[in-house]
């Protein structure tokens, strides 16, 4: 019997961060699918189901909160945990993701140990996580 891996959703148009993402996220035991902006992490939420989603805030095509806007009003996505990323430490943007249904906020550039902890602590606090993750 395999334990289940939570799924996470990494949507960010910047090809390294995108990358580097998924490298933390792997390395900690979850398995990570990526989009390169807004419109595709709506249709691959609605597809895979995620357990979480971390959105960048400023991506072209839909940007984020849009996007999460969009998620949160879809009958089959409302469910599914969704963490900010974005580089502005604003206030302002706090309240943006707030205002656009994130259930977390993370500032770029983060550190690898801070980004998987409050993966965690979503997915924990959300009743998402399905197995330990090391």
């Amino acid at each position: 019997m395999t334990a289940h891996r939570p799924l996470v959703l990494i949507a960010e148009d910047f090809e390294d961060a995108r990358e580097l993402y998924r490298d933390y996220l792997e390395f900690s035991g979850f398995g990570v699918e990526t989009a390169a902006n807004g419109r595709e992490a709506v249709e691959m939420a609605g597809r895979l189901q995620p357990d979480l989603i971390l959105m960048d805030a400023s991506m072209p095509v839909l940007d984020g909160w849009q996007a999460t806007r969009e998620l949160k009003a879809g009958s089959s996505t409302h469910h599914i945990p969704v963490i900010a990323l974005t580089a502005h430490a604003f206030d302002d943007a706090r309240q943006q993701a707030k205002a656009a249904g994130c259930d977390g906020f993370i500032t770029k550039p983060c550190l690898p140990d801070d980004l998987v902890a409050k993966v965690r602590s979503t997915l924990e606090g959300t009743g998402k996580r399905k197995s330990r993750v090391r």
